[in-house]
């Protein structure tokens, strides 16, 4: 089938995104492996809608910067739209339809009811002052407002912003609606004006949960392994802390600054409460300095890459030495990378599920503001597990069945769901 041949290529440039390109090959595979419907698989390549918003904001020296803000509204056949908000100067619509995208492809494979959006402004936050920040979310939020809410699109943080961000979020679109709250509109919000218990570290503890099962499939224990993890924020550091708690030794961390490595292990609580005095790594007493490039090819039972995206590519696929890859970042393998790495029997968590407990978390506060009844961090962390776990399992014995690569049956499951949701639903109008 021609691929839009009826188009203006200039008019469609913002398709053409390396991240984009990446997640429609992804796409593309897929749809082979259960033989999507051509039709569906058609509309499965295009954003439903694409906003671009100037952003004019006071400055504290009375003048008047207009930055550019996007939404990028993907698919919304399973349920609301839903996906982050980055403030980040590289920011464009390029990278803003890719991560829409995938946003949809992972709450799909998830099994959430939910859509795929994301959305972003152009600007180095770490130049605003507070209430810069607060002015630009303000009249950000306000220019979409007509495309957000509870049961259409519900952003949340990413890169960038953060609970606060949320909160003034929430506040100027409660406003826009009379003043009525509406908690429901983003989340990550702060716990006290409706956000959920255990969304701070839900992303790290799912990486554990699929690291755990992943582990059980390929016939290795958490207890007594030996983990790598690249990148100790929020994600990295609360996967080495809940992996350190089922009896892991991590023997290798990274931040900015480089990795560290000591092979009987690092004690975690006390590495955590280092950062917090240093914000870094470098210097942590009983280790060894190793550079990045040289943590990921280390010897070792499970490697976590919870830092950027195309760290494993076909330069360095060769070299990894561990049995087991769980992606706690988005896209830090390559399309390329994964098939050496299927090849030489590397068993790969792929991010989509992996990195999920976020998106999870966030849905399920979303269904408590909706409710109005919160549940406690016991029952948060029960649930996640239990969904997590399950769009594991529904992608292994697909991979099991295939004889593929985890991502690809990832992907399949994923698209099939869509194209099952899309079926049933028809085109309007005929």
């Amino acid at each position: 089938m021609p691929m839009h041949d009826n188009l203006n290529p200039q008019a469609e440039s913002h398709l053409h995104g390396p991240l984009f390109k990446n997640a429609l090959e992804t796409l593309e595979e897929a749809a082979k492996l259960i033989n999507c419907d051509p039709n569906i698989l058609e509309r499965l390549r295009r954003p439903r809608r694409s906003i671009t918003v100037s952003v004019p904001v006071r400055m504290d020296d009375q003048s008047v910067k207009v930055f550019t803000g996007y939404r990028v509204q993907y698919n919304s056949t399973l349920g609301p739209y839903k996906g982050g908000i980055r403030y980040h100067q590289n920011v464009d619509l390029t990278e803003v339809v890719g991560l829409a995208a995938l946003m949809t492809f992972k709450n799909s494979v998830l099994g959430l009811p939910l859509g795929g959006a994301k959305g972003g402004v152009c600007v180095d936050p770490t130049k605003l002052s507070r209430t810069e920040k607060q002015n630009l979310t303000r009249r950000y939020a306000s220019e979409i407002s007509s495309f957000i809410g509870p049961t259409k699109d519900i952003p949340a943080p990413d890169v960038g912003t953060d609970p606060q961000t949320m909160a003034w979020f929430m506040d100027t679109y409660s406003q826009e609606q009379g003043g009525y709250a509406q908690p429901g509109v983003v989340t990550g919000k702060p716990v006290e004006i409706g956000g959920s218990l255990g969304r701070n570290h839900a992303t790290g503890l799912g990486v554990i949960y699929v690291c755990e099962r992943a582990m059980e499939m390929i016939g290795m224990k958490m207890s007594g392994s030996r983990i790598v993890i690249q990148g100790f924020g929020n994600v990295g550091s609360f996967a080495a802390k809940f992996a350190f708690e089922r009896g892991a030794r991590i023997i290798a961390v990274s931040d900015v600054s480089g990795g560290i490595h000591n092979g009987d292990g690092l004690n975690i609580p006390q590495l955590i409460e280092y950062v917090k005095q240093n914000k870094t790594i470098k210097g942590f007493p009983h280790s060894q300095p190793v550079s990045n490039e040289q943590l990921l090819e280390l010897d070792c039972d499970a490697l976590l890459p919870c830092a950027l995206e195309g760290q494993i590519d076909t330069h360095n696929a060769e070299n990894i030495k561990c049995k087991l890859i769980v992606e706690g970042a988005n896209g830090p393998v390559t399309n390329a990378a994964t098939k050496i790495l299927h090849k030489r029997k590397i068993f790969i968590a792929p991010d989509v599920i992996a990195n999920g407990g976020g998106v999870i978390v966030s849905y399920f506060e979303w269904v408590q503001d909706i409710m109005s009844f919160f549940w406690d961090e016991a029952d948060v962390d029960s649930k996640l597990k239990g969904i997590i776990l399950k769009a594991f399992d529904t992608s292994y014995k697909l991979q099991q069945e295939k004889n593929i690569d985890m991502r690809s049956a990832a992907m399949a499951v994923s698209v099939q769901r869509l194209e099952k949701a899309m079926l049933l639903r028809g085109l309007y109008p005929r």
